[in-house]
């Protein structure tokens, strides 16, 4: 209530988050209006909020932490792709969390009860994925002592994942399209089709469009893993979202270490918040993991992250291969020639970075 001479008062305290005013002397009914109104859409609020809880309910999102614009941009596209048949391409760096968006499409779908199976297709040579992918008879290869089914009869009924499907090989790319087209395949040594019911996934962090163009993947292939794209932002450009994936990566590595770690320094923060992250989100868990281990206090400070500089990898001057090759040689250093520890910190496979060592 305000009397006369205080409206503008009045208008700020509504700008606050005051509902409405009344002037002084007031009718007892326009009281009773007000009243009714400031009733209704305070039930309004707490059914939005119930709403919204219940929304949260029933999509499944457990892994995937942020509150940026850019991953509520991906949260939604997976929500409103997770309850059709479509495939998806999942595209992004390497490091970004391909997989959790994958592992999100699946728990939200009508296949959430059926399984889901990985299938990373850079960590096999191409005969051996074919075998991995639709499995073999027995004695139809050297090592083949018994009959084996592939990933594809293991998913039936729920999801398949084709992780760095921009590495497989062009004759299993053919092998993957009739499953796509024809929901069947032959296994290695055999020529009965098996049937499948089962939903293809699958993620990269090429540029597929490009790789048709160079012709090392077949044009009719990606339009048929590609009916609904979901890019993956990197964590550079999502760094608002790093305190949240901090105090879960904490939370989580108290209860593998065993660790009553609190948090980390504000210094230390903004250290975190300087550094790029090439390998994005497993970069930055692994940071956390080896830092973690070493720490000793309830607090972290920015002692335990003075590998971390605060010049950023993109500002460099040179081309992306410029800043990429220098990348590869500061690891290479650090861990002593380890290629494997090296492509962990760097995000990418092993097989990648002994094929950016060659290039």
């Amino acid at each position: 209530m305000s009397a006369y001479g205080s409206i503008p008062e009045a208008v700020e305290a509504m700008k606050l988050g005051a509902l409405d005013y009344l002037i002084k002397p007031f009718d007892i009914e326009e009281l009773k209006i007000i009243v009714s109104r400031a009733i209704n859409q305070y039930a309004l609020k707490v059914e939005n909020i119930y709403y919204r809880e219940e929304e949260e309910k029933r999509f499944n999102f457990d892994e995937i932490i942020g509150k940026s614009n850019s991953i509520n941009k991906v949260l939604e596209m997976v929500k409103n792709v997770s309850s059709t048949p479509a495939t998806v391409l999942i595209t992004g760096e390497s490091g970004t969390g391909k997989e959790l968006i994958a592992r999100a499409i699946h728990k939200n779908s009508l296949r959430k009860n059926g399984p889901f199976v990985v299938v990373n297709c850079v960590a096999f040579s191409p005969n051996l994925l074919e075998s991995e992918l639709f499995g073999h008879e027995k004695g139809s290869f050297t090592g083949a002592i018994a009959k084996r089914i592939g990933r594809f009869e293991m998913a039936n009924g729920g999801t398949i994942f084709l992780d760095e499907i921009g590495e497989m090989d062009l004759t299993i790319q053919t092998k993957l399209l009739r499953v796509l087209q024809e929901r069947e395949f032959e296994r290695v040594g055999s020529s009965r089709s098996v049937k499948v019911d089962v939903r293809i996934l699958s993620a990269t962090n090429k540029d597929l469009k490009k790789e048709v163009e160079e012709r090392r993947f077949r044009e009719d292939l990606f339009y048929r893993l590609n009916v609904f794209n979901v890019d993956v932002p990197p964590l550079r450009e999502r760094k608002e979202d790093i305190p949240l994936i901090m105090e879960h990566l904490i939370g989580k590595y108290n209860k593998i270490l065993n660790k009553k770690v609190k948090k980390v320094s504000a210094k230390a923060m903004e250290l975190l918040l300087d550094y790029n992250y090439p390998g994005n989100i497993r970069e930055l868990e692994n940071i956390i993991e080896r830092t973690m281990i070493m720490a000793k206090d309830e607090i972290i400070d920015e002692k335990y992250f003075n590998f971390i500089k605060k010049e950023t990898y993109i500002e460099k001057k040179g081309t992306l291969k410029d800043v990429e090759k220098e990348l590869i040689i500061k690891y290479l250093i650090q861990n002593k020639g380890n290629r494997t520890k090296s492509a962990e910190l760097l995000g990418i496979s092993r097989r990648s970075l002994q094929n950016k060592i060659k290039e």
